[in-house]
């Protein structure tokens, strides 16, 4: 089946979710500049799940030109990819309410880890679907970004019950690692 609706499905899907971050946010408890300060860690932690979530839509926008089709796998790790991206609205703001307590801080890290392996997953299906000469498989490769954002979210999951600050560095580090689109496939088309 052609790519098209599920391209068009995401994009509505990952606009919602971003919408969603940005509605959840609370305003500033006061009209001052130290009540506006007294926001900043949650302004961040917004501004990096919103770039996850871009990095996210970019990485699948290049996957997809890629790919020629879809089939019913492709569109089932779809939309398992799309379940953990839009429970980011969620951790980010079970994060602030918490004060970025340990547990949150963690699920934070498990629900990239989990939207990874469904990237990693729907890239899988997409190459069992066009074949191992496909495109995308010869601009994928061995993934090794995509190991070592996996370990490394798996290492900030566990050191959030050390220091929470600690995990939320890791994960700022994952997301430079992935700013730049993927330049594989960027260079195979």
């Amino acid at each position: 089946m052609h790519k098209g609706r599920l391209e068009a499905f995401s994009d509505g899907v990952i606009a919602v979710i971003i919408t969603i971050m940005v509605l959840e946010m609370k305003t500033p408890p006061g009209a001052d500049l130290a009540a506006l300060a007294s926001m900043l860690p949650v302004f961040l932690t917004y501004a990096l799940s919103y770039t996850n979530v871009a990095i996210f839509w970019n990485n699948h926008h290049h996957m997809l030109q890629a790919s020629r089709r879809v089939d019913g796998r492709a569109l089932w790790a779809n939309m398992f990819l799309l379940f953990w991206l839009a429970l980011i609205p969620f951790v980010i703001r079970w994060m602030e309410e918490t004060n970025f307590a340990a547990l949150p801080t963690a699920a934070y890290g498990f629900i990239l880890t989990m939207a990874a392996i469904g990237y990693f997953l729907l890239e899988r299906m997409l190459i069992r679907c066009d074949g191992l000469d496909s495109t995308l498989a010869r601009a994928v490769g061995e993934e090794r970004k995509a190991k070592l954002s996996i370990s490394l979210y798996i290492a900030a999951m566990g050191l959030a019950f050390v220091e929470p600050w600690i995990a939320i560095m890791l994960y700022i580090v994952v997301a430079v690692i992935w700013f730049v689109p993927d330049r594989r496939i960027e260079k195979i088309i």
